[in-house]
């Protein structure tokens, strides 16, 4: 192992980090439900977000990496296969049913203390709710209708208070949602939804995984970058990097321009021979993985995505919800779209052109707008 770090320009190490991606390949994972399945194995987690101008991001991101992505294979590997579960990443997110055990400390954390925005929830609700599960099965918002309405105190909130106590007990672990319809959600109880569940991970497991996570969906990785909104974490994580890199496991890199902020990779991906650039398409969720940390995506593509949905519209620079044009290791626009469902086509909002892409980019750029309004009018 160098002594030094080893050097690679910002050019290779955007390579590694859309290869880590499978952003480099048009079909990487083949298609039905085990692609969707080994696509969400192999990022770790899938974000799932509300906002459904388009396609909402969790089908969005999985489309990315599936041409022939169908939204009933996602249905199947939750609800039937159990193969993904829905848990809180640094977001609301599908994750891997195997990783379920690095989840489970945290789940017991929040049944030891609630926190604030479950804090009026008593234990009594609770029972009572597990108790209706038990005699009624699996329920969703929609199958409770005896609730006393109340007013919201929060934009996200509900008027139906066994909302609250749902959620909280999904974040306890004592729930799962073992469906959806749109965002409608069908709570199970975790013990009949899985049958068993894994023993919890110990908090050294937990950080090995995140790392481990890291390294596999990214690439190149930063402190940062593995703890993406879990600040908590770097200390134990970098204790663990500077072991592994003690162990050659690890090499420790610097990137040109970049030199600030230290990065680290294993061996093997610094070996792999650079390949020849990318070359492929993609309109690309906001929420997407290469797109949702925003501090790599300026130091590696020297873009600033601008994510304006809660602004007041004479505010906005992109638009309400614009979409990040990848092509090939260049992010080249930034297109506001919509779809209008009724009438079956994509509308464009607003074009941000980032760079002269000329008459063949242009094209290319067409052809992939065509494939994404097939894929937010399809199935």
């Amino acid at each position: 192992m160098p002594k030094a770090p080893v050097s690679i320009d910002q050019a290779r190490a955007r390579h590694i980090w859309i290869a880590a991606q499978k952003l480099d390949s048009a079909d990487p994972f083949g298609a039905g439900p085990e692609a969707v399945r080994a696509t969400i194995a192999h990022l770790g987690y899938v974000q799932i977000d509300t906002i459904n101008v388009v396609e909402r991001c969790h089908h969005h991101i999985l489309w990315s990496r599936i041409p022939d992505y169908r939204r009933v294979d996602l249905t199947q590997v939750q609800s039937a296969d159990k193969s993904v579960f829905e848990y809180w990443t640094h977001a609301l997110s599908y994750v891997p049913t195997a990783d379920m055990g690095y989840f489970i400390p945290a789940m017991k954390q929040h049944r030891a203390n609630p926190g604030r925005w479950f804090g009026s929830v008593t234990p009594d609700e609770s029972r009572k709710m597990l108790k209706r599960l038990r005699s009624e099965g699996p329920l969703s918002i929609r199958d409770i209708g005896d609730d006393e309405l109340v007013d919201k105190n929060h934009p996200w909130a509900s008027r139906k208070p066994s909302k609250r106590v749902l959620e909280m007990m999904f974040y306890q672990g004592l729930v799962t949602i073992g469906a959806r319809q749109g965002m409608v959600k069908t709570y199970d109880l975790m013990t009949r939804h899985f049958n068993s569940l894994p023993k919890p991970a110990t908090e050294r497991q937990i950080i090995a995984y995140k790392l481990d996570r890291a390294l596999r969906s990214q690439g190149l990785v930063s402190l940062d970058s593995i703890c993406h909104l879990d600040a908590p974490s770097k200390a134990a994580v970098k204790e663990l990097i500077d072991s592994r890199v003690r162990r050659k496991l690890l090499v420790p890199v610097t990137i040109e321009g970049a030199e600030k902020v230290p990065h680290w990779a294993e061996p093997a991906t610094l070996k792999t021979v650079a390949s020849e650039p990318p070359s492929l398409v993609h309109i690309l969720s906001p929420f997407d993985p290469l797109i949702i940390q925003r501090k790599r995506l300026k130091l590696l593509f020297g873009y600033d995505h601008l994510f304006e949905a809660y602004l007041p519209a004479e505010k906005r620079k992109l638009g309400y919800f614009a979409l990040p044009v990848l092509m090939g290791d260049r992010v080249v626009a930034a297109i506001d779209l919509k779809t209008d469902r009724q009438a079956g086509k994509l509308l464009i909002q607003k074009w941000t052109a980032l760079e002269e892409i000329g008459v063949e980019g242009t094209a290319a750029v067409d052809e992939a707008l065509g494939r994404f309004e097939r894929f937010q009018l399809g199935d």
